[in-house]
């Protein structure tokens, strides 16, 4: 850089000097003495400046914040709730119809295509966070965080059954038959043959009934407990095929479950870090690797397990070997998670409210949408992958086409 000496030097020439260092050079020098322009200068300058040109310019540019705000992938946005939207879940019959629920203490069956309202379902006491299908789609059940379930008739638009239980943690159809089954937070399983409402409970010790899973025989129901209990009920005779608890079972709270597509395995995770794999069968349990954080989510898609954490890791195991193959790292908190019925992809939506779809055989991401400008709170996917169905925090459900170059 060059080295100025004081202004007081300048009167004699000979002391003006610039030092200079290294392989500089002067490129241009500026007299300072220069008279100063003219305001009348400066306007006359001014009126060749096409303003309006300027102004279209500034309009065309967006800051990287705006860009992403703006981004909407989504083929139709459902937004008559009038708060947070929580849950969302498909009709099995079809995958034509949706029903989500939402902060607002309603749920709504709507059609996929077009977003048109078929039923409004109304006179819930809190936020709807579970809302299902029956699995001939004829029914819609409805349950808020108060612990009132409501059953409707989607062809008749109609409330035909309804049941008021404590706090409630889940709620769940039986896979081909009309039966309701839900866990409340005094630890019982209920269930109900709708719409007759003949009922039996599953009890167990009081703790909550954090979690729980109708398995695909529909003889056995899987339900985990905030003691880290897991008991395979037989709902026929009432009474608990298996019990893993004490070593064989979790040290903390059960956070998730899922299973295999016929059953036979199940994989519980908990707040103690580690996830158990149980032969419904035999009652067998095998442990997996302990883990820094809880898991929140699991899904099997054999050979393949996908396990989600609190830190935002998505991690890919090999279930016959137990070892993990991929880790991928989301940049918030992964809230909901879903394989494909017929592929390695598994998909996931976080609290940064983008949906990713993610090779479940290479842990590369194969595609993200993005459209809401709030977490992404709940999604579920039809048969054939083609499209998701998305709740968010900022009042609305989306629709995704899920365009893949593999399709």
């Amino acid at each position: 850089f060059a080295s100025f000496q004081p202004a007081s030097s300048m009167d004699n020439t000979q002391e003006n000097t610039i030092n200079l260092f290294g392989d500089e050079e002067i490129i241009e020098v500026i007299d300072l003495n220069e008279m100063e322009p003219d305001p009348d200068d400066l306007a006359d300058d001014l009126e060749d400046v096409d303003f309006e040109d300027s102004k279209e310019d500034e309009a065309g540019w967006e800051t990287e914040d705006e860009m992403e705000e703006d981004q909407d992938d989504s083929e139709l946005t459902f937004s008559k709730h009038r708060g947070s939207v929580f849950c969302v879940s498909l009709d099995p019959a079809t995958n034509s119809l949706a029903v989500t629920g939402g902060e607002d203490d309603k749920a709504f069956v709507w059609r996929v295509s077009d977003g048109e309202v078929l039923l409004e379902c109304t006179g819930h006491k809190d936020s709807v966070t579970c809302a299902v299908f029956s699995h001939d789609s004829s029914m819609v059940a409805t349950g808020d965080m108060s612990g009132m379930i409501k059953v409707w008739k989607v062809e008749a638009k109609e409330e035909i059954w309804s049941f008021e239980v404590g706090d409630l943690e889940w709620l769940e159809w039986h896979p081909c038959a009309p039966v309701l089954l839900a866990g409340t937070d005094d630890g019982n399983v209920w269930m109900w043959k709708i719409p007759s409402g003949d009922c039996k409970t599953f009890q167990s010790s009081a703790c909550q009934a954090t979690s729980g899973k109708v398995l695909p025989d529909g003889k056995r129901a899987v339900v985990g407990y905030e003691d880290g209990t897991v008991r395979v009920w037989d709902l026929k005779q009432g009474n608990a095929a298996h019990v893993i608890k004490g070593q064989d079972g979790h040290k903390g709270a059960l956070t998730c479950l899922a299973c295999n597509k016929d059953g036979s395995l199940v994989l519980t995770g908990s707040v103690d870090g580690l996830s158990k794999l149980i032969n419904t069968v035999t009652g067998k349990v095998g442990v997996g690797e302990a883990q820094k954080h809880c898991p929140l989510l699991l899904c099997c898609n054999l050979p393949l397990v996908a396990v989600a954490y609190l830190d935002g890791t998505l991690a890919i195991y090999d279930l016959a070997t137990q070892v993990l193959r991929h880790r991928c790292q989301h940049e918030a908190g992964i809230v909901h998670l879903q394989w494909e019925e017929s592929s390695s992809v598994v998909s996931t939506c976080c609290l940064d409210g983008a949906l990713r779809l993610w090779d479940g055989r290479s842990g590369n991401v194969v595609a993200e949408y993005r459209g809401h400008t709030a977490e992404i709170l709940n999604f579920t996917i039809n048969r054939e992958a083609s499209f998701a169905v998305t709740a968010s925090g900022d009042n609305q459900a989306k629709v995704f086409c899920l365009q893949r170059p593999d399709r």
